[in-house]
């Protein structure tokens, strides 16, 4: 039994024309093609689309869950290892969700704050699992290591960095800046000098993100609505994404 391009993208909640483009860049291919060509799609094309679109729901962009699925010998085994994931991160978001509630009812009531109350489920180790099958285990151990030695003013700094040039690549956005000029490759480089500013991730501390890396990172702004938020929305994260394509290609 198979299903035909129409009927996935709908059971998918996706595109015909995002299906075709996962054909031509060889990450998903159509089971068979029909005389009058169109793409039909059978189990075991089903099963891998549902790892990339679980993938693309971690924020990984195309180039590399081409590279996780070519190593991935048993399908079983990695979906039950996202299924684990996935449990783990619904008990994460039940712990924040009471957590929240916990604070509005509080303030509601016009009774003290408990900080030991506040933070439950807001934990940055959350992504240990992932970032160690990704980038392997010292990659995480760096990047901890390196947070965690920061002072709180430290910490501060560098999420004052990172807010101010989000703002400013989101007022670019805004303005209509094109991609390729001066005002916005000097952005594009400041985010390349950020990212080479946090060890663990590829390049980091060293030379600075891989082109590979550093374009994944760009479609994953797209991809993912929490990290558009930070450009001013989809258009602003397209405006990030089109800038860091014009500064890989002219400098890595």
């Amino acid at each position: 039994m198979d299903w035909s391009i129409q009927e996935i993208a709908k059971l998918a909640g996706t595109t015909s024309r995002t299906l075709r483009h996962y054909d031509e860049t060889g990450l998903l291919a159509p089971s068979r093609v029909g005389a009058n060509g169109y793409r039909h799609y059978d189990q075991a094309a089903l099963v891998r689309l549902q790892r990339i679109l679980l993938l693309r729901e971690l924020g990984l962009g195309l180039p590399a869950i081409a590279e996780v699925l070519a190593n991935e010998r048993d399908e079983g085994q990695a979906l039950r290892g996202h299924l684990d994931w996935l449990q783990q991160e619904q008990h994460r978001l039940a712990r924040q969700i009471a957590s929240v509630r916990h604070t509005i009812h509080t303030l509601e009531e016009g009774k003290q704050l408990m900080a030991e109350n506040m933070f439950d489920g807001f934990d940055n180790s959350q992504y240990k699992d992932e970032v160690e099958e990704r980038w392997g285990q010292a990659a995480y151990a760096t990047g901890d290591a390196w947070w965690s030695s920061m002072s709180d003013a430290e910490k501060g700094d560098w999420q004052a960095r990172q807010k101010q040039l989000a703002a400013d690549w989101a007022a670019a956005a805004a303005r209509g800046v094109d991609p390729g000029s001066d005002e916005a490759q000097a952005l594009a480089l400041r985010h390349f000098e950020w990212l080479r500013g946090i060890p663990g991730t590829p390049g980091g501390g060293t030379s600075g993100p891989p082109r590979d890396y550093l374009l994944g990172l760009a479609e994953m702004y797209v991809a993912d609505e929490r990290f558009a938020a930070n450009y001013g929305g989809t258009t602003g994260a397209e405006f990030v994404r089109a800038a860091l394509t014009v500064f890989a290609d002219r400098q890595l």
